[in-house]
């Protein structure tokens, strides 16, 4: 939790908003990982990459 807090105070402090929709999306899309175990996300990890 502690990671979150000192992210967030650096986004105020630097300015850098632009990382606020890249984190996420990486949050919804590793949930979405957990969430299904990893076998059928597989098939779209492979289109992406």
């Amino acid at each position: 939790m502690s990671f979150l807090i000192e992210f967030y105070k650096f986004m105020m402090a630097r300015k850098k908003f632009w990382l606020l929709p890249i984190l996420i999306f990486l949050l919804i899309f590793g949930g979405f990982v957990v969430v299904t175990q990893g076998t059928a996300v597989a098939p779209f990890i492979y289109t992406i990459f």
